[in-house]
């Protein structure tokens, strides 16, 4: 793949003339559009920019933190931009997680298409890389980087140089031995093979090494006999291990007679427990392998807060990215306040504050293209209406025009119905979740919209914060709490009519009139009727299975800690959905997990904020194909069950978990600025479930070694319910002045767990990969608790 790289860059004209350098313009805003001059670096791996040609040169982005490449008709922002630019010379550089989108225009239409086809050809070349590759890969980076006068060689003090920036602290007459022993050339300088050589011997992996031993008689290879014991007895693969050790020798042996023989060499041992079949996620659980045919109620639905919003709850900037890059990662539920706009065109944003707008037809439009490329199943818009009659008849409009047949506006043809539909039934369709009226409702406030049209009146009531939160009457005439006016912290508005006041929210005093909701886009509600919350048993004898309702986190705690067990029956057949608390105005997250524990089905996150409950989210929705829709276990979907999250008891079967931290592998620097700064890594084990398993248990921290760090420590679990739980290893730079800071980290199921040793590969703060680096364990699950 190198090779062919290396082949691309001398033939491919797009390459090349990336590599001469185009000066084209960065834009950031309407008002920041500043000059810039790109280059393609002759590695093909990294962009850099300057000011202008010749100036001094900064990286702009690596090819492998790319995601993809889209063209000017696809940016929010160079749209805006139209009267300027024309669309053609404009394309979008979209990255990994959540850094922000590079927009760039070129001097010409063709430029344009010489960057985004030169482009898209490496993320797809880097994309299609295998695990030597992609190390292979690695080991160029860091040749470029430790060759600091860029003449192809590295001298040892370059080399030394490169073993700090590596996180190696390292005697030095050690490092010149190995120096030495790598120049075969005798030049006094490590070129191409050269330098892989030093590293491998830089990074010999002695426990590893001393595993493989074990297991072969004669310390060269491994027999199949000899793999397929190492397979049943530390990994835990009984059941078809002789095939399973076929396979991998097929996949992992680097040696064609090595296959042939049917044995594996050290080499191909370590290839092996480094693949991600030796990683810690069982591979079985990542292609959708769950029953997808149970209500949508049996299932916890990957879910997204203010969607729009891409910073703040109260400045942040409003876009349709939002949407884009939930529904990129898998995000089934999306949230959209719509409001009344100028032109009679409605708009999305968080009501009451100072963020931005964007169009409602834009949001739509966005999520028309982009709500079944990462996942089949369907996509829930939670619809938070503020509008009036006239553009309440807009949205409508916009919703069955531009979802069209995506858009889900009858119910299924299924005789009788007792509970909801399935993912599967409904796979390639759009619900909409909002209020519905009943057939009396619908001609009240039609004639009273008549009335409202012919006066000119109501139209402060219609777009007030409280137009869908006004104490709604339930069908016994009582009541249902009013939610606080505007306050700083941006309450519960945005929740519509479902949601449930914190108490203790200051009063205020009742409307007299009700809100105006269009039958037209009322009868677009099917499945997701939204109701208010009373009690548990006024759902029970008043709703039915198509309607739901909307918490805050504090009521949805609250709630569990007072019924827990009627919480967890109430989720297994009606759907519940949280959001955060409105004091989080800075789109900090809740730990979804203690929702999770009572059968929450959408546990709404502000997605834009990466950290620990972020983790969580991504660790849980990771299985299953990542296709938005995890099953919840068989005590969360039984309507007579009697779990209780706060007090969990038999017959749930407890677990062991004991984990042996072994090693560590090219962990990357806390501050990249400090080149002789290393690390003092340590490893800590976090557990999330019940409130019974929450617990952490670190190791101690290695001194001045990031590169090839050595725990040899074990931790102890004892789990009550361990179907709920979520495992996370963390990695942090020790530090007595403050708390640790962070490394990388891994979050997983523990139902997907791999028994054995694996290596568990690590993840950025913000949930993209830091390959190579990773932690290497042993795993082992025993059934039942000790005392």
């Amino acid at each position: 793949m190198l090779s062919m790289l290396q082949d691309r860059l001398c033939t491919d004209q797009d390459l090349l003339m990336m590599q001469e350098g185009t000066t084209m313009r960065k834009v950031r805003s309407k008002s920041w559009k500043k000059l810039r001059h790109f280059r393609l670096q002759n590695d093909g791996m990294t962009v850099w920019h300057m000011r202008q040609p010749g100036g001094s040169a900064k990286p702009s982005f690596s090819i492998s933190d790319v995601e993809t490449v889209r063209k000017g008709h696809d940016s929010e922002l160079l749209r805006s931009l139209a009267e300027d630019f024309p669309l053609e010379q404009g394309f979008t550089v979209v990255f990994h997680g959540r850094r922000s989108n590079l927009d760039v225009v070129a001097s010409s239409a063709e430029e344009a298409q010489v960057w985004m086809q030169g482009l898209q050809l490496l993320v797809d070349l880097v994309t299609s890389m295998d695990q030597q590759e992609r190390l292979d890969q690695w080991l160029s980076d860091w040749f470029q980087r430790g060759d600091k006068n860029q003449d192809g060689r590295m001298s040892f003090q370059e080399v030394q140089r490169l073993l700090h920036l590596m996180n190696v602290e390292m005697d030095q007459d050690y490092a010149f031995s190995l120096f030495q022993a790598a120049d075969t050339s005798q030049s006094g300088t490590l070129e191409g093979e050269e330098f892989v050589q030093f590293y491998k011997a830089l990074t010999k992996r002695t426990e590893v090494q001393e595993l493989f031993e074990n297991f072969s008689a004669d310390g060269q290879k491994l027999t199949l006999l000899e793999f397929v014991d190492f397979l049943r007895e530390d990994q835990k693969e009984v059941g078809h291990a002789p095939d399973l050790a076929l396979e991998l020798i097929d996949r992992y042996e680097p040696s064609a007679s090595g296959k042939l023989r049917h044995v594996l060499s050290m080499d191909g041992f370590l290839n092996y427990l480094c693949s991600r079949d030796g990683a810690i996620f069982n591979p079985d659980c990542l292609p959708i392998y769950q029953d997808m045919t149970r209500p949508l109620s049996h299932y916890f639905i990957n879910s997204s807060h203010n969607t729009y919003l891409v910073g703040d709850q109260l400045c942040g900037q409003s876009s349709v990215e939002g949407y884009i890059r939930a529904l990129k990662r898998g995000c089934r539920c999306v949230e959209v306040d719509v409001w009344d706009g100028p032109n009679g065109e409605p708009i999305v944003y968080h009501g009451h504050t100072l963020t931005s707008r964007i169009l409602f037809k834009d949001v739509l439009a966005a999520v028309a293209q982009y709500a079944f490329q990462t996942s089949d199943y369907p996509v829930i818009l939670s619809l938070e209406n503020h509008c009036s009659w006239e553009q309440q008849q807009s949205m409508a409009r916009h919703l069955t025009e531009i979802l069209g047949e995506q858009l889900l506006s009858t119910a299924l043809d299924t005789p009788l119905p007792t509970e909801l539909p399935s993912p599967e039934d409904l796979r390639g369709k759009i619900l909409v979740k909002g209020k519905k009226l009943t057939l009396e409702e619908e001609l009240e406030d039609k004639e009273e919209a008549e009335s409202v049209l012919e006066t000119g009146q109501g139209s402060e009531l219609e777009t007030n914060c409280h137009s869908e939160i006004e104490a709604p009457q339930n069908r016994k005439g009582k009541k249902a709490a009013l939610c606080p006016s505007f306050c700083p912290a941006v309450c519960c508005q945005s929740e519509a009519q479902a949601a449930v006041c914190d108490p203790g929210a200051p009063p205020v005093s009742e409307q007299k009139s009700k809100p105006i909701l269009c039958p037209d886009l009322s009868a677009l509600v099917v499945y997701l009727q939204s109701v208010s919350f009373h009690s548990f048993t006024h759902s029970k004898e008043n709703y039915h299975f198509y309607e739901m309702s909307s918490f805050s986190e504090s009521k949805a705690r609250n709630l569990i800690k007072d019924a827990g067990n009627e919480f967890v029956q109430h989720n297994a057949w009606q759907l519940s959905r949280v959001y955060p608390s409105g004091l989080r105005t800075d789109s900090s997250n809740y730990n979804p997990q203690e929702l999770w524990n009572a059968g929450c089905q959408m546990v709404a996150m502000n997605m834009q904020t990466a950290g620990l409950e972020m983790d969580i989210c991504d660790g849980l929705f990771h299985q299953n194909g990542g296709c938005g829709y995890v099953l919840k276990p068989e005590f969360l979907r039984d309507t007579r069950s009697s779990f209780h999250p706060e007090r969990p008891i038999s017959p749930l079967k407890a677990q062991t978990l004991l984990v042996q931290v072994i090693s560590g592998q090219q962990l990357p620097k806390v501050n990249e600025n400090k080149e002789k700064s290393i690390v003092d890594p340590l490893v800590k084990v976090e557990i999330f479930g019940v409130r019974a398993d929450t617990t952490r248990q670190e190791t101690s921290y290695v001194e001045n070694n990031g590169f090839n760090p050595y725990w040899g420590q074990t931790l102890c679990f004892r789990v009550l319910v361990p179907e709920l739980a979520m495992v996370r290893f963390v990695v942090k730079d020790y530090n007595w002045k403050s708390r640790h800071d962070f490394i990388g980290q891994y979050t997983l199921p523990w139902t997907c767990m791999q028994q054995g040793y694996r290596h568990i590969h690590l993840l950025s703060r913000d949930g993209t990969s830091l390959h190579p680096a990773s932690i290497f364990v042993y795993i082992c699950i025993l059934e039942g608790v000790e005392s």
